[in-house]
């Protein structure tokens, strides 16, 4: 499960993205059974890119998410359980309260990460100005055509964007270890 989990991580993302091609197309069940329920296909819309970019960050939330979960102290569980707690509200009354700060900071850096993604992202989503587009691609695409004004303007922004989101995530992760 931890290498299922890790791929997206360590693949190329055009090799992602040319698995979720394969596996939400219009030739899969998958995509057969969106295109039924909404008449439309699934490739090439923005779904498909949040699909995409999610896929590609879910590795960093859950490897993050793995670890605050292994650095809950047991002896606190050991003693929630001697007092009777189930396992289910020893996970909402001790283990939650204990690591929700860094599961919020992982949510956050995977949410940077999908913010990023161009290559699993084009790969399934396209480059449709206005519907897939994503910051990552209209970048590549000024660059590309010589505009030059507004690739600095998107990169300033998603630059600005990605440094309050990490500070954020930074801020979450230290106040969760300062604490007792």
């Amino acid at each position: 499960m931890d290498a299922a989990v890790t791929l997206p991580l360590t693949l190329p993302p055009t090799v992602l993205g040319y698995y979720l091609l394969v596996v939400i197309g219009q030739h899969s069940p998958i995509g057969r059974g969106w295109e039924w329920l909404f008449h439309a296909p699934l490739v090439f819309t923005w779904q498909a890119a949040v699909l995409a970019s999610t896929l590609h960050a879910i590795p960093l939330l859950v490897r993050t998410v793995r670890a605050a979960l292994l650095s809950v102290d047991h002896n606190l569980e050991r003693a929630a359980r001697t007092l009777g707690a189930s396992e289910w509200r020893l996970f909402w009354r001790i283990t939650l309260p204990l690591t929700r700060r860094s599961i919020i900071a992982a949510t956050v850096l995977a949410f940077a990460r999908s913010l990023g993604d161009f290559g699993t992202t084009l790969m399934i989503a396209g480059d449709i100005p206005g519907r897939t587009q994503t910051a990552s691609i209209a970048i590549f695409d000024a660059v590309e055509s010589g505009d030059t004004m507004t690739a600095r303007v998107l990169v300033l922004v998603i630059s600005a964007v990605t440094i309050v989101i990490v500070w954020l995530a930074n801020r979450l992760e230290n106040e969760s270890e300062s604490r007792p």
